[in-house]
């Protein structure tokens, strides 16, 4: 029998600004062992161009993965490593910058509505300074399963028999795209050893049993130990982003978009940054 996971905490996203000034909600930023390996989760979406115009320019990253899924709009995408190309609704864009990588995120429209996130994903110490890799996968590429109770878009992992695309990833990670059905309830299996959360996208539910906590829309569920998940949709049932890992468990030093395990490699990629040596593979 399956031990149900309780709610660990629940979070609201808290508004911020990042990159060249965009607007966005920040579901967390954190190196909190119940999220490990997963560091970082944004919402930005805006029909306010202003909001999200100036976009991500030319930054690097070492030591993690960022991963970009678009629900609506279009966003530019080029990198040190030569990549580039656009990133649409329903796209996803899965980055491993490893040894180090520099890379633009700019959106590619002047209006309408701008609605995506990205998550960090840490690298283990033995991985942070592999060749880095970048994966583009498109809507089209990514399976929808339908249950009795939800719709279930698999980026990464599987729901069932069915295999997303992103695969041969080091944190054993799951990434589902879910709608639960007003007044269904959708059960995921989750391994007990790993880290699991839920980001409500649009409308609300309960998660857990029948004593469970109702959540709304952009606050985060995390989970805590156990091996399965259950989410009953509300009236109007809800979306919701759920990621699970298996925990790396090693020190963090976390400085701007690099990610190390000590201060002395924080330094040494802040320095090589400056003197033009930071990218290790072309």
């Amino acid at each position: 029998m399956k031990t149900m996971r309780p709610i660990h905490a629940v979070r609201r996203a808290v508004p911020t600004m990042e990159g060249a000034g965009v607007r966005l909600k920040r579901a967390f930023a954190q190196a909190d062992p119940a999220l490990d390996p997963f560091l970082l989760l944004d919402d930005f979406h805006s029909d306010d161009p202003s909001d999200y115009i100036a976009g991500f320019p030319w930054h690097p990253h070492r030591g993690i993965e960022t991963i970009t899924y678009v629900l609506l709009g279009e966003i530019a995408h080029g990198d040190s490593m030569g990549n580039k190309g656009m990133i649409g609704p329903g796209d996803v864009q899965w980055m491993t910058a490893g040894s180090g990588i520099v890379h633009e995120e700019m959106p590619h429209q002047g209006d309408g509505m701008l609605w995506g996130f990205q998550l960090w994903a840490n690298l283990p110490a033995a991985d942070k300074m592999m060749a880095p890799r970048y994966r583009e996968v498109t809507a089209a590429e990514i399976p929808e399963v339908h249950l009795n109770d939800a719709r279930v878009k698999v980026i990464c992992g599987a729901v069932g028999d069915t295999q997303g695309p992103v695969r041969d990833i080091v944190t054993d990670p799951t990434y589902l795209d879910v709608t639960v059905h007003p007044g269904r309830t959708f059960s995921y299996a989750v391994p007990s050893t790993h880290n699991c959360f839920a980001y409500v996208v649009v409308g609300d539910g309960r998660f857990g049993d029948e004593r469970g906590t109702t959540v709304g829309g952009e606050h985060l569920v995390v989970f805590g130990k156990g091996d399965a998940v259950q989410v009953t949709g509300g009236e109007g049932g809800l979306r919701m982003l759920f990621c699970a890992g298996k925990p790396i468990g090693e020190p963090v030093a976390w400085r701007g978009p690099i990610v190390m395990n000590s201060e002395k490699e924080l330094h040494t990629a802040f320095a090589e940054f400056r003197d033009g040596t930071f990218i290790k593979h072309k």
